[in-house]
């Protein structure tokens, strides 16, 4: 989605602070509910997946819980599950960089990363950095300084936030970075006790914990690949894979999506392939004009992406003035204030008929999904699943299937220094409403990873997908 940092400002400035500094119970508790409110007015999703009476009673539940001054971080961990109840992706609340710095600048970090097997309901050590190589590949988690891993899963699962009640995201995000996750939300000690079992043994190990740099960076992970947009023809099979719709990092890397696009489906029709793979796993979104424009080659006719974007009454007052001019002020229509069209800007016009494109794709399309199509991807995974435009194979979008709230993002800081993201905008997918509510779109063929096709880096959804257009 398109990012654009509001002026409007939520919770006024904060002072100077220290990431040690403790803050009066009575204090954190009236900022509590102060946020909540102020966010449940410009949040247009707030109540979208916990209605206001469920919403009212965890706001409660967590201002209940704080009966001790508390720092910054232990603020942090108490405010971080009651966010994820808003079931948003783009609503975050996250540490300043100081004090990530801070936390990450000792070694505190879990030397293990693990594989959360969610069939057989086990967490297995997938990748060993201790100097104790006694704890081997394979070997089922126990437990962590005393607490079995299922409770340790569960608190993690709570404060990850996710589209709705999605769960394929929060899993994918533990088995690429648990030990920073335990770290930010569970404790961060510089020795380990853990307990593995292997062949029904259990074992005890006691492991120093590991500084950052132990680990592949974050952007490692997030751009494992040479270039966002790939595209090849391998057997009579086209291959297409989209990593980014992300209009920055597709120019950054020296290509241009639409050029690509045109070019990829008239070699399509040129050489008359009848089978095409769109890859969008682990795309977390990006621009909504190519998204869109992606659609619109699976269609004949006109068909629609969007059915509405909507913003609180708060926020609709808010547009005055140079953004007035710019976006067009949003119309009141039976309690929603909906979303206009501009003139000057298109990037929200896909609520409106969209025309397909000049050289639509005939053939047989599959498309390949997992926890990590987010935001733009997810919506276009929607849009596609929707209209049966291609059999979609693998496992539940991280993103919502009925849409999501993002556009423009208001960023704040609160007195404790944690800063905080809302999204303005409120997306409706133009897909069935009474379906998959709370949920991301759900494959036709649903595909499982194994822990083996994990270490050993298979493309089940690949293998799986060419094995079925084989048998065609």
């Amino acid at each position: 989605m398109l990012l654009i940092i509001s002026t409007l400002n939520f919770f006024g400035q904060t002072k100077e602070f220290k990431p040690e500094q403790k803050y009066p119970a009575d204090s954190l508790r009236q900022w509590t509910s102060g946020l909540m409110d102020e966010i449940s007015k410009k949040h247009p999703g707030f109540y979208r997946y916990t209605d206001k009476e469920k919403f009212g009673f965890l706001i409660d539940s967590t201002r209940q819980s704080i009966q001790d001054s508390l720092t910054q971080l232990q603020y942090y961990r108490k405010l971080k599950p009651l966010f994820a109840k808003i079931g948003c992706l783009h609503t975050g609340i996250e540490l300043p960089e100081e004090s990530k710095t801070s936390i990450n600048a000792s070694n505190t970090l879990l030397p293990l990363e693990i594989f959360v097997d969610a069939k057989n309901q086990k967490v297995l050590i997938s990748k060993n950095y201790s100097e104790n190589k006694g704890i081997k590949r394979g070997v089922e988690l126990v437990s962590i300084n005393g607490t079995p891993i299922s409770a340790i899963l569960n608190k993690l699962l709570d404060a990850i936030p996710s589209d709705g009640y999605n769960q394929t995201e929060k899993i994918l995000l533990l088995n690429y970075r648990f030990p920073f996750w335990y770290q930010e939300i569970i404790d961060a000690p510089k020795v380990f006790k853990v307990v593995v079992r292997s062949e029904g043994i259990d074992q005890t190990f006691e492991l120093n914990g590991a500084f950052k740099d132990v680990f592949p960076p974050l952007e490692q992970l997030e751009k494992n690949y040479d270039l966002p947009l790939e595209f090849e023809v391998k057997n009579g099979i086209a291959i297409l894979k989209i990593h980014s719709f992300a209009d920055t990092a597709i120019k950054q890397s020296g290509q241009n999506f639409k050029k690509f696009i045109k070019d990829v489906f008239q070699t399509l029709q040129q050489q008359n392939i009848k089978d095409l793979i769109i890859d969008v796993r682990n795309n977390t979104g990006g621009t909504d004009d190519n998204a869109a424009l992606l659609a619109s080659f699976f269609f004949d006719k006109t068909f629609r992406y969007w059915d509405k974007i909507e913003v609180t009454e708060a926020v609709a007052k808010e547009i005055k003035g140079v953004n007035k001019m710019f976006y067009k002020k949003p119309e009141e229509n039976n309690g929603l204030y909906l979303w206009k069209k501009s003139w000057i800007t298109k990037e929200f016009d896909y609520y409106e008929p969209q025309e397909p494109a000049k050289m639509n794709f005939k053939g047989n399309s599959y498309l390949l999904i997992n926890g990590l199509c987010l935001s733009s991807c997810a919506d276009f995974t929607a849009v596609i699943s929707h209209n049966k435009k291609a059999i979609v194979i693998g496992q539940e979008t991280g993103g919502g299937y009925q849409g999501n709230t993002s556009g423009m993002l208001s960023q704040a800081k609160i007195p404790t220094g944690l800063v905080i993201t809302i999204p303005l905008q409120k997306y409706t997918n133009a897909v069935d409403l009474d379906k998959n509510f709370g949920r991301g779109t759900i494959p036709d063929h649903e595909t499982a990873t194994t822990f083996e096709n994990w270490i050993n880096k298979e493309d089940v959804e690949l293998d799986y997908t060419i094995q079925l257009i084989n048998r065609n």
